[in-house]
């Protein structure tokens, strides 16, 4: 009989687990032996969190980055087919949202074994929560182009996209390029378009504003290095 793939959010910050994992969900990730991570050695920091069943270096980890080859994922499901629980954990946030993970997930699906997501930070949501923008329909689009006339384009495609349907768009950056994404949203959208930018989710530093184009045009925070959410409905 197979084991079971559980879908572990890890935080955001590197603050108290406690914030934003519940205790039951620690318990059972403390249970678990087999990993499947992005990053071993980042895994390990946040293990050695909790309460664990086992030695650290005991526990068996296998690596799933965007680089792992689509025909080596059958053999990170072998321990789980052979009966043993696992543990799928990404680098921050849900495993399988804006992460390499759901191509296992899908595989695991494939061959009959019971996936289950445990509760945890998602910084998608809890900025859309915070926002005050349209909850009711919502399109995440992950990272946007880095080149600057094709990421206008796709600036001006969801803010058009969002006045059609009545749709919040979601969309990061990696934390060098925010300010500078910052800089072009504030050009290419209109005065009235709404857009939220939610920084340092769950750090203690975490600020979440939702204000028109014209006045984020009056004064621009800094959110150079800073990991962030953006959210934009016209």
């Amino acid at each position: 009989m197979s084991g079971k793939l559980y879908l572990i959010p890890a935080p955001i910050s590197q603050e108290s687990i406690d914030w934003v994992l519940p205790a039951a969900v620690q318990h059972r990730i403390a249970e678990l032996s087999y990993f499947i991570v992005e990053q071993p050695k980042t895994a390990r920091q946040f293990l050695k969190q909790l309460d664990l069943k086992r030695p650290l270096q005991d526990l068996q980890m296998q690596a799933l980055s965007e680089h792992t080859l689509t025909k080596d994922m059958p053999l990170l499901l072998e321990p789980i087919l052979a009966g043993h629980d696992a543990g799928l954990l990404s680098e921050a946030g849900c495993p399988a949202v804006a992460d390499p993970g759901a191509e296992l997930v899908r595989l695991a699906h494939k061959n009959h074994i019971t996936v289950i997501p445990l509760v945890g930070p998602s910084s998608i949501l809890l900025a859309l929560m915070a926002s005050g923008l349209n909850g009711q329909r919502f399109a995440f689009h992950g990272y946007l182009p880095v080149e600057n006339a094709a990421r206008a384009s796709k600036l001006i495609e969801m803010e058009k996209l969002s006045i059609r349907l009545k749709q919040t768009q979601i969309f990061i950056e990696t934390p060098y390029r925010n300010q500078k994404l910052l800089e072009q949203l504030i050009t290419v959208c209109s005065d009235s378009t709404d857009l939220c930018i939610a920084s340092n989710l769950t750090f203690s530093s975490e600020r979440v504003m939702t204000k028109p184009i014209k006045e984020w045009r009056r004064s621009l925070p800094d959110i150079n290095k800073i990991p962030a959410i953006f959210l934009l409905q016209g």
